[in-house]
């Protein structure tokens, strides 16, 4: 049953080992670069507060090329849920082969579990070899920005795209099983898909576990990264050392806790500062901020977490495809 999967399967398999290895190779390559250009930049450093500069210019130089592979291994899992899940049963099921098996002394529970772990297993070790190679290529990079919780970093590095992927591939098996059509199935696969993977990261990964509250001064340093102050005191893109999950943050405050909003000195700082002026003249009020985070310590906490709500998912949806191929023949 084993040979005769790999048999099916093997045309899907060849394209993606071709087009995995290519992209090894591009990682590898770049990997060294960015290795080498971090461990050169380090040794010529005099001390680590000077490092701060050139280690800056070395992840601006690579930011763009390690977030378009973030966003590239992003699509993986439902690249492989649609084309190597879906089709697999759903394809048999319209051209009728899966009689021939069953006609044989191959049991309906033995064809589906023997198509589900070779082909799932396949389907993992190609996103855990793409990122294993990705979070290694760009580690120095991620080191540097230090921000591993950025929803793009979380979900491309280390073993959170091993649950997508398993989750993924199993989500559109059982779909081609359910809906008997290659196309429907795989459509049905990426909606679906494509809605979990926008409703965890907003709905459930900010409650893994209860958030810390603190209050985070805001320096002119701080003021400068931002990437939005708005009219009346609300801000964007807060960045903090040491690189925690910013989940909720309030419009900037006083010493005395009140928004600066519509205050005066507020608004004259917003209406007559250059741009490179406003952090200096707004940092000399005193101001801050109060925040909601996930400390950076938890990170590890949350990829196991992840992983295993996604690999438990696909178990499940694996033991309702064996329980309703023994009970309901297609």
């Amino acid at each position: 049953m084993t040979w005769m999967t790999w048999r099916q399967f093997r045309a899907q398999a060849l394209v993606g080992l071709a087009a995995l290895v290519l992209l090894a190779g591009y990682l590898v390559a770049l990997g060294r670069r960015i290795h080498s250009a971090y461990d050169d930049t380090l040794a010529h450093c005099a001390t680590p507060n000077a490092c701060s500069g050139p280690l800056g210019a070395l992840a601006d130089r690579y930011g763009l090329q390690t977030d378009l592979l973030g966003y590239l291994l992003l699509i993986v899992p439902a690249v492989i849920g649609v084309y190597w899940g879906a089709p697999l049963i759903a394809r048999e099921l319209e051209a009728g082969t899966h009689r021939l098996v069953w006609n044989q002394s191959v049991t309906r529970t033995r064809w589906l579990a023997a198509k589900l772990a070779l082909v799932g297993l396949l389907s993992v070790t190609t996103a855990g070899v793409y990122s294993l190679l990705l979070t290694w290529a760009t580690g120095p990079v991620t080191t540097i920005v230090n921000n591993r919780f950025e929803p793009v970093n979380f979900a491309s590095r280390d073993i959170a795209p091993l649950g997508y992927t398993a989750f993924a591939f199993v989500l559109g098996a059982v779909l081609g099983l359910i809906l008997r059509r290659a196309v429907p199935a795989m459509a049905a696969t990426l909606v679906v898909f494509t809605a979990l993977q926008i409703a965890v990261p907003m709905l459930l990964r900010p409650h893994y576990q209860a958030p810390t509250r603190t209050s985070v001064p805001l320096t002119a340093d701080l003021i400068g990264h931002l990437t939005k102050i708005g009219t009346y005191g609300d801000i964007g893109g807060l960045r903090i050392p040491g690189g925690p999950w910013v989940i909720d943050t309030s419009p900037i405050l006083d010493s005395a806790g009140k928004e600066v909003g519509h205050t005066a000195w507020f608004q004259g700082c917003m209406d007559h500062s250059a741009l490179s002026e406003l952090p200096n003249c707004l940092a000399k009020g005193n101001i801050h901020v109060a925040i909601a985070e996930q400390p950076a310590d938890r990170y590890w906490t949350f990829q196991y977490l992840e992983t295993a709500l996604f690999v438990t998912q696909a178990a499940l949806l694996a033991t309702l495809a064996l329980w309703r191929i023994r009970k309901h023949p297609v």
